[in-house]
């Protein structure tokens, strides 16, 4: 992996960093990966980063990105230039709240293409149960919000960040409401609202546990009836189109790659949001769909987008344990069920297998501690007992109250023989959501021209060391909402030749290696994923230390050496794309962010906990920043698919 890993102030910007100067202490090197620790003062994360990632690039190569379009509409305000190449003012990838949020906006002054991976609902925002976090209630305050989200984020949010998402969010929920979403409201006919932990106030608007499929439900309707929006469907995005502009990288689209066909399809946009969910699937248990796979995290590094925070992996303390169930699901899920931070905001208790109340032991806020002081509790429990799960009881509150507020919950337990208005829950940790990712400044832009940020892909700073609960959703409405203005003034300056078409080479499908080396491929890469998957868990999971990454840097290294030659063994070429082979090179990128970065903290804070720097360091409070370098002899997934041809 090309990159060079700066420690940078917790209020690291991007555009004023080098005019008021840094000062470098020290610098060493981690397998190939240089580590830079830099001091700044009084530098705002919001800034931008154009100027500083300017002085730090290494000369990096662009790289591409292939996805294939099935659009719902099929007439496009540009035309085709052929099948596979496709013109837009603005290309949203992603359809979850960030992306469609955002789409239905920059409709209103222009073309738009949403490239989805599968099917337009399957997404994070589709599985979020608990809901949106904002102030809402007389008795709350922006600052009372503000505070949560620090102390839940280890003091390592960006407070001008925190501001803005709090300030702005009450009127994104209200946004939504007047849109068709429908929440919960109480007896006196207000929104009710739910507390989680972390939260001081009850400020959670919610459609009992199924808040996210409701959002997605009226955005979705909302993206339908646009004459503006096109929706491809089964479109993997596979690299972005860059080029160089002197010493700015410059975003032109992506390529995309249409899993029904196997056709590659390019499409050329003025404006591109990536908004394309985390990457829980590094790891063997997740919440996350199968599409989790990093691809934009991956896909924007290799495209030279500074990248921040990797190393804080939110486990969310209770997915739903399967060995705990009294009838055990017939296959393995693709991923965990979760059970909402929300039943324990209505009281839900932890118990270990004695029916021992535990979280007392741990924190003084009990079951409404933050999700990394809880699933830290959890992870602890079940090592000192040897137990693969715990127990989360609601069963003491009124039947009626647990099955109007989480109905799905009860659904899917019931299914599997437990009734959770008499039984307790079976519940473990699992890989949940990613608090680094694409570093954006405060309207979503990123250094990378042309190329804004929003959701799970973005670090726009608001989640520090630990995201506080129902604050992604909020932070995915108020940033797509604030990357309108300078995505349309981008669109207005900026003109889109079709001569430029053919600039880039063109990524293809393996079809020509014929059925038995892709089964023989396939199914090695199916392999090597679960090892992938197994190394993370075992080696960078909740509790951790340097020989335990310093081990995993190792294994993962050496994992996708062996994978990539077994690929080019069996006929693969570099320009080649398929989804799994393509969603194991972004695995593999991912793996190898998150590690890098959790070396490279030498301190515990939020999400990132080692044994062997145990304590937060108040002078170690900075973010880490993941800046793109060229290194000889980088491995597939580190380079982008094509280069551009002039």
């Amino acid at each position: 992996m090309a990159t060079s890993i700066a420690i940078g102030s917790g209020n690291l910007p991007f555009k004023e960093m080098v005019c008021r100067g840094q000062v470098c202490r020290q610098s060493s090197s981690v397998s190939g990966i240089t580590f830079q620790r830099f001091v700044q003062k009084e530098l705002s994360w919001s800034c931008g980063v154009s100027k500083f990632v300017k002085v730090q690039r290494c000369n990096v190569s662009c790289s591409s990105v292939n996805v294939n379009s099935k659009p719902i509409r099929t007439v496009t305000p540009y035309g085709l230039r052929d099948g596979t190449t496709k013109y837009f003012d603005f290309a949203v990838i992603g359809s979850g709240v960030a992306g469609l949020r955002y789409a239905l906006e920059v409709a209103k002054h222009g073309s738009v293409a949403v490239i989805t991976k599968a099917e337009p609902h399957e997404s994070n925002t589709n599985y979020a149960q608990g809901g949106v976090s904002a102030v809402l209630c007389p008795l709350d305050s922006v600052e009372n919000h503000m505070r949560d989200t620090m102390v839940a984020g280890a003091y390592l949010c960006d407070e001008e960040t925190v501001r803005v998402v709090c300030t702005e969010g009450p009127d994104r929920i209200r946004e939504l409401i007047a849109m068709g979403a429908s929440f919960d409201h109480g007896e006196d006919g207000n929104l009710h609202l739910a507390r989680e932990g972390g939260h001081s106030h009850h400020r959670i608007v919610h459609a009992a546990d199924m808040t996210g499929r409701e959002i997605e439900r009226a955005l979705l309707e909302a993206v339908v009836n646009d004459p503006n929006i096109f929706m491809f469907e089964h479109h993997f995005a596979v690299d972005l189109l860059t080029s160089q502009d002197g010493s700015d990288t410059v975003c032109h689209g992506v390529d995309t790659l249409n899993t029904e066909t196997q056709e590659v399809v390019r499409f050329f946009s003025k404006v591109t949001l990536l908004a394309s969910g985390g990457a829980g699937h590094i790891y063997p248990s997740t919440t996350n769909p199968p599409v989790a796979t990093g691809d934009g995290m991956a896909m924007a590094h290799r495209a030279q987008a500074v990248i921040s925070n990797m190393e804080f992996v939110q486990f969310h303390p209770t997915a739903l344990a399967d060995e705990g169930l009294p009838i055990k699901p017939s296959k393995t899920r693709e991923n965990a069920f979760l059970i909402t931070e929300a039943v324990r905001g209505d009281g839900g208790i932890l118990y270990n297998l004695d029916m021992e109340r535990f979280m007392p032991l741990y924190d003084e806020r009990e079951e409404l501690a933050p999700r990394d002081v809880v699933a830290r509790s959890i992870d602890d429990q079940l090592k000192k007992r040897n137990e693969k799960y715990v127990l989360l009881d609601i069963s003491h509150k009124p039947r009626e109250k647990i099955l109007s507020h989480f109905p799905n919950i009860a659904a899917e337990c019931l299914r599997y023989g437990l009734d959770i208005t008499c039984q307790p829950i079976p519940v473990v940790p699992a890989a949940h959501y990613m608090c680094g990712g694409v570093r954006a400044g405060l309207q979503g832009e990123t250094n990378v021209r042309g190329l804004y940020v929003a959701g799970e892909v973005a670090c726009t700073g608001l989640h520090g060391a630990n995201r506080l609960a129902s604050n992604s959703l909020l932070e995915a409405l108020v940033f797509a909402r604030r990357a309108v203005q300078p995505s349309i003034e981008h669109k207005q300056s900026t003109k889109l030749d079709s001569s430029d078409a053919d600039a880039w080479g063109r990524p293809v499908a393996p079809i020509s290696l014929g059925r038995d080396a892709l089964r023989k491929i396939a199914s090695k890469t199916k392999e090597v994923r679960k090892v992938l998957q197994s190394i993370m868990w075992k080696y960078v999971g909740i509790v951790r230390s340097t020989t335990r990454l310093e081990t995993a840097e190792l294994r993962i290294a050496e994992l996708e050496l062996s994978w990539e030659a077994y690929l080019f063994q069996h006929g693969w070429d570099p320009t080649m794309v398929g989804l799994e082979a393509c969603e194991m090179r972004n695995l593999f990128c991912c793996a190898k962010l998150v590690v890098s970065s959790a070396l490279a903290r030498h301190e515990s804070r939020g999400l990132h906990y080692t044994i062997d720097f145990p304590n937060v360091e108040e002078s170690k409070r900075l973010p880490t920043v993941i800046f793109p370098c060229t290194r000889m002899n980088t491995t597939w997934s580190s380079r982008q698919l094509h280069k551009q041809n002039f």
